[in-house]
Protein backbone atom coordinates (compact mmCIF):
# COMPACT_ATOMS: atom_id res chain seq x y z
CA UNK A 1 0.00 0.00 0.00
CA UNK A 2 1.66 3.27 -1.04
CA UNK A 3 2.34 5.80 1.69
CA UNK A 4 3.03 9.66 1.61
CA UNK A 5 6.75 8.90 1.88
CA UNK A 6 6.66 6.96 -1.10
CA UNK A 7 8.76 7.97 -3.93
CA UNK A 8 7.18 10.05 -6.98
CA UNK A 9 5.72 7.42 -9.27
CA UNK A 10 6.18 9.06 -12.48
CA UNK A 11 8.34 7.81 -15.28
CA UNK A 12 11.21 10.84 -14.99
CA UNK A 13 10.96 10.57 -10.96
CA UNK A 14 8.51 13.17 -10.29
CA UNK A 15 4.83 14.00 -9.20
CA UNK A 16 2.42 16.47 -10.02
CA UNK A 17 1.00 18.53 -7.22
CA UNK A 18 -0.98 21.64 -9.46
CA UNK A 19 -0.42 22.90 -13.20
CA UNK A 20 2.89 23.82 -13.35
CA UNK A 21 4.80 22.59 -10.21
CA UNK A 22 6.11 18.49 -10.09
CA UNK A 23 8.01 17.49 -6.94
CA UNK A 24 10.58 14.74 -6.53
CA UNK A 25 13.16 13.46 -4.39
CA UNK A 26 16.81 14.28 -4.12
CA UNK A 27 18.29 12.05 -1.89
CA UNK A 28 16.32 12.40 1.25
CA UNK A 29 15.52 16.15 0.34
CA UNK A 30 12.21 16.87 -1.84
CA UNK A 31 12.37 19.63 -4.27
CA UNK A 32 10.04 21.57 -6.62
CA UNK A 33 10.77 21.44 -10.34
CA UNK A 34 9.20 24.05 -12.74
CA UNK A 35 9.09 26.80 -15.90
CA UNK A 36 8.84 30.42 -15.54
CA UNK A 37 10.33 32.88 -17.87
CA UNK A 38 12.03 30.21 -20.42
CA UNK A 39 14.03 29.11 -17.18
CA UNK A 40 14.18 25.72 -14.66
CA UNK A 41 13.84 26.30 -11.40
CA UNK A 42 14.09 23.29 -8.88
CA UNK A 43 14.02 24.89 -5.53
CA UNK A 44 14.74 22.95 -2.60
CA UNK A 45 11.55 22.43 -0.45
CA UNK A 46 13.80 21.94 2.61
CA UNK A 47 12.02 18.63 4.48
CA UNK A 48 11.92 15.03 4.18
CA UNK A 49 8.24 14.81 4.53
CA UNK A 50 6.70 14.19 1.05
CA UNK A 51 2.99 15.37 2.93
CA UNK A 52 5.23 18.79 3.94
CA UNK A 53 6.50 19.03 0.77
CA UNK A 54 3.32 18.69 -0.98
CA UNK A 55 1.90 21.67 1.27
CA UNK A 56 5.25 24.04 0.21
CA UNK A 57 4.86 23.24 -3.67
CA UNK A 58 1.01 24.59 -3.01
CA UNK A 59 1.96 27.83 -2.04
CA UNK A 60 5.06 27.66 -4.71
CA UNK A 61 1.51 27.20 -7.62
CA UNK A 62 -0.28 29.61 -5.89
CA UNK A 63 2.35 32.24 -5.76
CA UNK A 64 2.73 31.58 -9.77
CA UNK A 65 -0.53 31.91 -10.68
CA UNK A 66 -0.97 35.13 -8.78
CA UNK A 67 2.37 35.93 -10.15
CA UNK A 68 4.10 36.87 -6.58
CA UNK A 69 6.82 34.20 -6.77
CA UNK A 70 10.23 35.05 -6.99
CA UNK A 71 13.09 32.97 -7.32
CA UNK A 72 15.64 32.40 -3.62
CA UNK A 73 18.67 34.66 -4.02
CA UNK A 74 22.14 33.09 -4.12
CA UNK A 75 23.97 33.79 -1.27
CA UNK A 76 26.47 36.19 -1.95
CA UNK A 77 30.30 35.57 0.08
CA UNK A 78 31.61 37.37 2.54
CA UNK A 79 33.79 39.26 0.16
CA UNK A 80 31.33 39.83 -2.13
CA UNK A 81 28.86 41.54 0.24
CA UNK A 82 32.39 43.36 1.83
CA UNK A 83 32.63 44.93 -1.59
CA UNK A 84 28.86 46.12 -2.16
CA UNK A 85 28.57 47.51 1.82
CA UNK A 86 32.45 49.11 0.75
CA UNK A 87 30.78 51.16 -2.29
CA UNK A 88 27.92 52.18 -0.50
CA UNK A 89 29.14 53.74 2.51
CA UNK A 90 31.83 55.61 0.11
CA UNK A 91 29.18 56.66 -2.14
CA UNK A 92 26.76 57.72 0.74
CA UNK A 93 30.05 60.30 1.43
CA UNK A 94 30.06 59.19 5.15
CA UNK A 95 33.43 60.43 7.42
CA UNK A 96 36.80 59.10 6.39
CA UNK A 97 37.00 58.32 9.74
CA UNK A 98 34.00 56.55 10.18
CA UNK A 99 34.86 54.44 6.62
CA UNK A 100 38.30 53.75 8.39
CA UNK A 101 37.06 52.14 11.26
CA UNK A 102 34.23 49.78 8.98
CA UNK A 103 36.86 48.56 6.72
CA UNK A 104 39.29 47.65 9.56
CA UNK A 105 36.17 45.67 10.93
CA UNK A 106 35.79 44.31 7.60
CA UNK A 107 39.17 43.26 7.28
CA UNK A 108 38.69 40.88 10.84
CA UNK A 109 35.81 39.78 9.71
CA UNK A 110 37.02 38.35 6.39
CA UNK A 111 40.24 37.03 7.90
CA UNK A 112 38.28 35.19 10.19
CA UNK A 113 35.80 34.16 7.58
CA UNK A 114 39.06 32.23 5.98
CA UNK A 115 40.11 30.79 9.44
CA UNK A 116 36.61 29.13 10.01
CA UNK A 117 36.29 28.43 6.49
CA UNK A 118 33.63 30.15 5.67
CA UNK A 119 32.91 31.03 2.88
CA UNK A 120 28.95 33.06 2.20
CA UNK A 121 26.74 35.08 4.54
CA UNK A 122 24.93 31.93 5.46
CA UNK A 123 28.33 31.02 7.84
CA UNK A 124 27.94 34.80 9.37
CA UNK A 125 25.90 32.91 12.02
CA UNK A 126 26.08 33.57 16.15
CA UNK A 127 28.77 30.96 16.57
CA UNK A 128 30.44 33.51 14.41
CA UNK A 129 30.04 36.75 15.87
CA UNK A 130 30.73 35.13 19.20
CA UNK A 131 33.66 33.71 17.51
CA UNK A 132 34.67 37.36 16.67
CA UNK A 133 33.91 38.78 20.07
CA UNK A 134 36.14 36.81 21.72
CA UNK A 135 38.37 37.07 18.80
CA UNK A 136 38.66 41.16 19.97
CA UNK A 137 38.56 39.42 23.60
CA UNK A 138 41.88 37.80 23.20
CA UNK A 139 43.25 41.28 21.60
CA UNK A 140 42.29 43.44 24.55
CA UNK A 141 39.65 45.61 22.80
CA UNK A 142 37.48 47.40 25.23
CA UNK A 143 33.99 46.58 25.98
CA UNK A 144 32.82 49.49 24.25
CA UNK A 145 34.85 48.33 21.20
CA UNK A 146 33.61 44.88 20.94
CA UNK A 147 29.68 46.13 20.96
CA UNK A 148 30.83 48.97 17.66
CA UNK A 149 32.47 46.15 16.18
CA UNK A 150 29.40 44.12 15.97
CA UNK A 151 26.83 46.59 15.45
CA UNK A 152 29.01 47.43 12.28
CA UNK A 153 29.01 43.08 11.84
CA UNK A 154 25.05 42.97 12.21
CA UNK A 155 24.85 45.97 9.19
CA UNK A 156 26.35 44.44 7.34
CA UNK A 157 23.97 41.64 7.47
CA UNK A 158 21.34 43.93 7.19
CA UNK A 159 22.72 45.33 4.19
CA UNK A 160 22.79 42.28 2.85
CA UNK A 161 19.21 41.32 3.76
CA UNK A 162 17.94 45.12 1.76
CA UNK A 163 20.25 43.84 -1.71
CA UNK A 164 18.74 40.00 -1.77
CA UNK A 165 22.43 39.00 -1.12
CA UNK A 166 20.91 36.19 1.17
CA UNK A 167 17.86 35.05 1.86
CA UNK A 168 17.65 34.48 5.14
CA UNK A 169 19.20 35.76 8.62
CA UNK A 170 21.93 34.04 9.54
CA UNK A 171 21.97 36.63 12.77
CA UNK A 172 18.40 36.06 13.70
CA UNK A 173 17.90 36.43 17.02
CA UNK A 174 21.13 37.98 17.75
CA UNK A 175 21.69 40.55 21.46
CA UNK A 176 24.30 43.11 21.55
CA UNK A 177 24.76 44.34 24.84
CA UNK A 178 25.24 48.04 25.23
CA UNK A 179 28.18 48.78 27.82
CA UNK A 180 26.82 51.39 30.29
CA UNK A 181 29.23 54.93 29.31
CA UNK A 182 32.71 54.15 31.75
CA UNK A 183 33.88 56.92 33.70
CA UNK A 184 35.54 59.88 31.66
CA UNK A 185 38.58 62.46 33.16
CA UNK A 186 37.46 65.86 33.35
CA UNK A 187 38.98 68.86 34.29
CA UNK A 188 37.76 71.72 36.85
CA UNK A 189 37.84 75.11 35.40
CA UNK A 190 40.83 76.07 36.76
CA UNK A 191 42.66 73.10 35.59
CA UNK A 192 41.76 73.86 32.11
CA UNK A 193 43.37 77.34 32.98
CA UNK A 194 46.62 75.97 34.25
CA UNK A 195 46.62 73.49 30.92
CA UNK A 196 45.58 76.38 28.80
CA UNK A 197 48.88 78.43 30.49
CA UNK A 198 51.45 76.46 30.15
CA UNK A 199 50.96 75.44 26.05
CA UNK A 200 52.68 76.43 23.45
CA UNK A 201 52.03 79.50 21.37
CA UNK A 202 50.93 77.23 18.29
CA UNK A 203 48.78 74.89 20.33
CA UNK A 204 46.70 77.25 22.83
CA UNK A 205 44.27 78.84 19.96
CA UNK A 206 43.23 75.22 19.17
CA UNK A 207 43.00 73.89 22.81
CA UNK A 208 41.46 77.54 23.89
CA UNK A 209 38.64 76.97 21.30
CA UNK A 210 37.92 73.22 22.09
CA UNK A 211 37.65 74.56 26.18
CA UNK A 212 35.53 77.46 25.12
CA UNK A 213 32.77 75.74 22.45
CA UNK A 214 32.73 72.35 23.41
CA UNK A 215 33.63 71.28 19.93
CA UNK A 216 34.66 67.73 19.08
CA UNK A 217 37.84 67.84 17.38
CA UNK A 218 37.08 67.34 13.62
CA UNK A 219 34.67 70.39 13.94
CA UNK A 220 37.53 71.84 15.08
CA UNK A 221 40.08 71.23 12.65
CA UNK A 222 37.48 71.62 9.60
CA UNK A 223 36.39 75.03 10.49
CA UNK A 224 36.86 77.65 8.39
CA UNK A 225 36.46 81.22 8.23
CA UNK A 226 33.90 81.47 6.00
CA UNK A 227 31.98 79.44 9.32
CA UNK A 228 32.86 82.34 11.75
CA UNK A 229 30.58 84.99 11.83
CA UNK A 230 32.00 87.79 14.11
CA UNK A 231 29.34 90.08 13.54
CA UNK A 232 26.67 87.93 14.79
CA UNK A 233 29.01 86.54 17.75
CA UNK A 234 28.96 83.16 16.31
CA UNK A 235 30.52 80.08 14.66
CA UNK A 236 28.39 77.27 12.65
CA UNK A 237 29.61 73.18 12.67
CA UNK A 238 28.09 72.48 9.33
CA UNK A 239 29.41 70.26 6.36
CA UNK A 240 31.64 70.57 3.63
CA UNK A 241 33.19 68.92 0.74
CA UNK A 242 34.72 66.12 1.65
CA UNK A 243 33.53 66.52 5.56
CA UNK A 244 29.97 66.50 7.38
CA UNK A 245 29.61 66.88 11.24
CA UNK A 246 29.08 63.80 12.98
CA UNK A 247 25.65 62.78 13.30
CA UNK A 248 25.12 65.56 10.71
CA UNK A 249 24.65 68.42 13.33
CA UNK A 250 24.62 71.87 11.79
CA UNK A 251 24.44 74.53 14.31
CA UNK A 252 25.48 77.77 15.47
CA UNK A 253 27.66 78.09 18.69
CA UNK A 254 27.63 81.23 20.78
CA UNK A 255 31.21 82.89 21.47
CA UNK A 256 32.18 83.35 24.63
CA UNK A 257 34.59 86.53 25.39
CA UNK A 258 37.40 83.96 25.23
CA UNK A 259 36.79 82.63 22.22
CA UNK A 260 35.66 85.80 20.22
CA UNK A 261 39.44 87.45 21.08
CA UNK A 262 41.04 84.35 20.17
CA UNK A 263 39.21 84.77 16.99
CA UNK A 264 40.25 87.97 16.46
CA UNK A 265 43.72 87.58 17.09
CA UNK A 266 43.69 85.13 14.29
CA UNK A 267 45.78 85.33 11.16
CA UNK A 268 43.55 85.20 8.23
CA UNK A 269 46.30 84.16 5.42
CA UNK A 270 44.60 80.66 5.54
CA UNK A 271 41.15 78.91 4.48
CA UNK A 272 41.81 77.06 8.12
CA UNK A 273 40.65 78.56 11.71
CA UNK A 274 43.42 77.01 13.36
CA UNK A 275 45.84 75.60 11.80
CA UNK A 276 49.59 73.62 12.37
CA UNK A 277 53.00 74.87 12.42
CA UNK A 278 55.68 73.95 10.33
CA UNK A 279 57.62 70.82 10.77
CA UNK A 280 61.06 69.20 9.59
CA UNK A 281 58.91 67.07 6.74
CA UNK A 282 56.18 69.37 6.23
CA UNK A 283 57.32 73.56 6.64
CA UNK A 284 54.67 74.61 4.56
CA UNK A 285 52.36 76.08 7.14
CA UNK A 286 48.73 76.52 7.03
CA UNK A 287 47.93 73.03 7.32
CA UNK A 288 44.94 71.32 9.40
CA UNK A 289 45.67 70.23 12.26
CA UNK A 290 45.47 66.68 12.48
CA UNK A 291 43.92 64.73 15.70
CA UNK A 292 47.57 62.65 15.78
CA UNK A 293 49.45 65.63 15.87
CA UNK A 294 47.09 67.49 18.33
CA UNK A 295 46.51 64.99 20.86
CA UNK A 296 50.58 64.24 21.14
CA UNK A 297 51.31 68.04 21.65
CA UNK A 298 48.57 67.89 24.51
CA UNK A 299 49.80 64.77 25.74
CA UNK A 300 53.30 66.29 26.74
CA UNK A 301 51.16 69.57 28.79
CA UNK A 302 49.46 66.76 30.58
CA UNK A 303 52.38 64.86 31.50
CA UNK A 304 53.87 68.49 32.99
CA UNK A 305 51.06 69.30 34.66
CA UNK A 306 50.45 65.71 35.91
CA UNK A 307 46.85 65.52 34.85
CA UNK A 308 45.17 62.71 32.89
CA UNK A 309 43.05 63.50 29.76
CA UNK A 310 42.54 63.67 25.92
CA UNK A 311 41.26 66.04 23.23
CA UNK A 312 37.77 64.62 23.88
CA UNK A 313 38.22 65.83 27.65
CA UNK A 314 37.72 69.33 26.45
CA UNK A 315 34.24 68.06 25.23
CA UNK A 316 33.48 66.68 28.34
CA UNK A 317 34.70 69.39 30.90
CA UNK A 318 32.91 71.78 28.71
CA UNK A 319 29.12 70.26 29.20
CA UNK A 320 30.41 68.93 32.85
CA UNK A 321 31.02 72.83 33.68
CA UNK A 322 28.18 73.98 31.71
CA UNK A 323 25.37 71.72 33.68
CA UNK A 324 27.10 72.46 37.44
CA UNK A 325 26.85 76.04 36.89
CA UNK A 326 23.01 75.24 36.14
CA UNK A 327 23.09 75.80 32.36
CA UNK A 328 20.04 73.97 31.42
CA UNK A 329 20.49 71.01 29.52
CA UNK A 330 18.54 71.96 26.39
CA UNK A 331 20.93 75.04 25.76
CA UNK A 332 23.93 72.87 26.59
CA UNK A 333 22.48 70.61 23.57
CA UNK A 334 22.01 73.61 21.11
CA UNK A 335 26.29 74.20 21.46
CA UNK A 336 27.32 70.72 21.57
CA UNK A 337 24.65 68.84 19.23
CA UNK A 338 24.05 65.38 19.59
CA UNK A 339 24.18 64.22 23.23
CA UNK A 340 22.04 61.14 23.88
CA UNK A 341 19.92 61.20 26.93
CA UNK A 342 22.52 58.79 28.75
CA UNK A 343 25.70 60.70 27.87
CA UNK A 344 23.82 63.56 29.34
CA UNK A 345 23.21 61.63 32.72
CA UNK A 346 26.74 60.23 32.82
CA UNK A 347 28.16 64.43 32.31
CA UNK A 348 25.60 65.43 35.18
CA UNK A 349 28.58 63.83 37.67
CA UNK A 350 29.98 66.96 39.57
CA UNK A 351 33.42 67.32 40.83
CA UNK A 352 34.24 66.01 44.79
CA UNK A 353 34.80 69.83 46.08
CA UNK A 354 31.60 70.85 44.60
CA UNK A 355 29.94 67.64 45.87
CA UNK A 356 31.43 68.24 49.26
CA UNK A 357 30.00 71.87 49.74
CA UNK A 358 26.58 71.06 48.18
CA UNK A 359 26.35 68.36 51.08
CA UNK A 360 27.24 70.64 53.49
CA UNK A 361 24.83 73.16 52.96
CA UNK A 362 22.36 70.45 52.86
CA UNK A 363 23.51 69.76 56.13
CA UNK A 364 23.30 73.31 57.75
CA UNK A 365 20.14 73.91 56.18
CA UNK A 366 18.85 70.43 58.41
CA UNK A 367 20.08 71.22 61.34
CA UNK A 368 19.13 75.34 61.59
CA UNK A 369 19.69 77.16 64.36
CA UNK A 370 18.72 76.67 67.93
CA UNK A 371 15.94 79.81 67.69
CA UNK A 372 14.43 78.06 64.92
CA UNK A 373 14.10 74.58 66.62
CA UNK A 374 12.38 76.44 69.17
CA UNK A 375 10.17 78.05 66.88
CA UNK A 376 9.40 74.26 65.13
CA UNK A 377 8.53 72.72 68.63
CA UNK A 378 5.66 75.47 69.74
CA UNK A 379 4.16 75.39 66.41
CA UNK A 380 4.01 71.33 66.80
CA UNK A 381 2.31 72.13 70.14
CA UNK A 382 0.12 74.58 68.18
CA UNK A 383 -0.85 72.34 65.99
CA UNK A 384 -1.20 69.75 68.72
CA UNK A 385 -3.47 71.10 70.95
CA UNK A 386 -5.76 72.92 67.85
CA UNK A 387 -6.04 68.71 66.78
CA UNK A 388 -7.28 68.05 70.34
CA UNK A 389 -9.66 70.84 70.69
CA UNK A 390 -11.45 69.54 66.93
CA UNK A 391 -11.48 66.24 68.04
CA UNK A 392 -13.16 67.25 71.30
CA UNK A 393 -15.89 69.00 69.51
CA UNK A 394 -16.68 66.34 66.90
CA UNK A 395 -17.55 63.80 70.07
CA UNK A 396 -19.21 66.90 71.52
CA UNK A 397 -21.41 66.74 68.18
CA UNK A 398 -21.98 62.74 67.92
CA UNK A 399 -23.07 62.50 72.15
CA UNK A 400 -26.06 64.84 70.94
Amino acid sequence: MATDDDPPGGTDGSEPVGEHVRIFLRGRTWYANFQLGGKQHRPSLKTVNKKQARRKALQIEAELSAGRWKPTPDTATVEEAIAAYRDWLTAEGRAEKTIVKYFKVFDRVAELARTRKVRDLSGIDLKFIDAYRRMRVDAGAADKTRYTESVVLRQLINFALSRDMIAVDPLKGVKLRKPKPTNQPFWTHDQVAAILAVCSAELKPALTLLAETGMRVGELAWLTWADVELANNVLRIQPKEGWKPKTGDQRAVPLSPTSRRVLEDLPKRWEWVVTMPGSKYHPRPGRQWTERRLLSALKRVLEQLGLPGKLHTFRHSFISNALLKGVPVAVVREWVGHVDDEIIRHYTHVHNAASQAAMQRLAEANQGSPKEEGAHECARRDSAQTQHKRKECCDETDAK
